[in-house]
């Protein structure tokens, strides 16, 4: 453990502004998340007087906006620096806080979600990884690996500070306080972070190898590498799986007679599962590269499915949660590796941009097609293992995609 540890402590004291920054926005982008934005659900339907199908379907239309808008201020990041970003969507993502606070109609509230999920859960997380991507070669694994430790991060700390400012001030005050957050300490911050851009040189001591395609594709070309679309049907996965059962864990408690506690005391166990895996994963990526462990992205995913789609006891589901972590702490880290890695870092944001833009859209059709499937009668159980299907033939695709792509960047060299 200690010759790990070492390694990654010293790797950090030296890259600590870059790596702060990234962890930074990851951890910011909290406020744009389904899991932090929920925890206001309930009394926007009692102001507004909406029902669960109401306020499902007002959430999806505001999401499905923000994965159309991202392709196209994604790209600017291109062209901008990352101080420049966020000048503009930090304040953004502070006014979107505001505004749900102050939401006086439907109309607004949409915006308001629509806002938050732009600037938050797209263009901090998409800030962070793009800017990572480019300012690491040999030891952007471990780099990503840090930086994402930010959602778990986000994720212990504050729906728990957001609940007790709402039950004591009421949940306005949990808004406004995001706002003051971002813009008193994650704007100045961030803003010190990026003051200085980090160039990897090879005569760096952490990018002494580059393991990166030569060539420097477009976002035009990416789209007709079919390689892409393959790697697509993995990248989706994750996002569209993981938010279905979180999304669903009321029904699936219910469904199974569990106790009310077991899915949040399951998750202490996700999230630690998740940090020692991306962890671990960052050290693999630097070793082997990004698209050599492609084969592995959904393998825990596809059991943590298994697992659901015959679960009756209570460890049942702490082990299909520990198999998501565990999927969570792989893909979180591998992906932010491998599209920089694969398609280069010149024109990353815009590519970049097209991958977040399709996850976000995934977020948003995974309730929504379950829900409906559940509606007609087909149990959540049995849609997992059509899931787990799906997991297993993705990645009997992701294998013939590595394979491929090892070979195009043997050719590129």
């Amino acid at each position: 453990m200690r010759c790990t540890i070492a390694p990654m402590l010293a790797f950090l004291k030296r890259n600590f502004r870059w790596i702060a920054g990234g962890f930074l926005l990851t951890y910011c982008s909290s406020f744009g998340q389904t899991y932090f934005i929920s925890a206001s659900i309930a009394e926007w339907q009692a102001l507004f007087d909406l029902s669960h199908g109401q306020i499902g379907r007002l959430y999806m239309l505001a999401t499905l906006g923000s994965a159309v808008t991202l392709p196209f201020v994604g790209r600017l990041i291109d062209v901008w620096s990352a101080q420049r970003m966020l000048r503009i969507f930090m304040p953004l993502l502070a006014l979107a806080a505001v505004m749900a606070a102050n939401a006086a109609s439907v109309l607004m509230l949409v915006l308001a979600i629509y806002l938050l999920r732009l600037s938050g859960q797209g263009m901090m997380t998409h800030i962070a990884l793009t800017t990572t991507g480019r300012s690491f070669a040999a030891a952007r694994g471990r780099a990503v690996s840090l930086v994402v430790l930010g959602h778990q991060g986000g994720e212990a700390t504050l729906p728990i500070a957001f609940s007790l400012l709402a039950t004591a001030f009421g949940y306005q005050v949990g808004w406004y306080a995001a706002a003051g957050l971002l813009l008193v300490v994650g704007l100045p911050l961030a803003g010190w972070a990026y003051a200085q851009p980090r160039e990897p040189s090879m005569a760096h001591a952490d990018d002494k190898v580059a393991p990166v395609d030569a060539r420097q594709w477009t976002r035009r070309e990416v789209v007709a590498d079919p390689w892409f679309w393959v790697l697509l049907t993995g990248v989706l996965a994750p996002a569209f799986i993981g938010t279905t059962i979180f999304y669903h864990q009321d029904y699936l408690l219910a469904l199974q007679g569990w106790p009310p506690t077991l899915f949040a005391s399951s998750l202490i166990v996700m999230a630690a599962t998740t940090v020692v895996f991306a962890l671990l994963v960052g050290q693999l990526v630097d070793r082997f590269g990004a698209v050599r462990l492609l084969p592995l992205l959904l393998v825990p995913l596809a059991l943590a499915c298994l697992v659901l789609s015959q679960a009756s006891a209570p460890w049942t589901l702490v082990l299909a949660i520990f198999l998501v972590g565990v999927s969570y702490g792989i893909s979180s880290t591998l992906l932010g590796a491998l599209w920089p890695e694969v398609y280069g870092t010149e024109h990353l944001g815009a590519v970049r941009s097209l991958i977040v833009s399709a996850m976000v859209l995934s977020t948003a059709l995974g309730p929504g097609i379950t829900g409906t499937l559940i509606d007609h009668g087909i149990a959540l159980p049995e849609q997992m293992l059509v899931m787990a299907a799906y997991c297993l033939l993705a990645t009997v695709a992701l294998s013939a995609a590595a394979q491929a792509l090892q070979r195009r960047q043997r050719v590129a060299k």
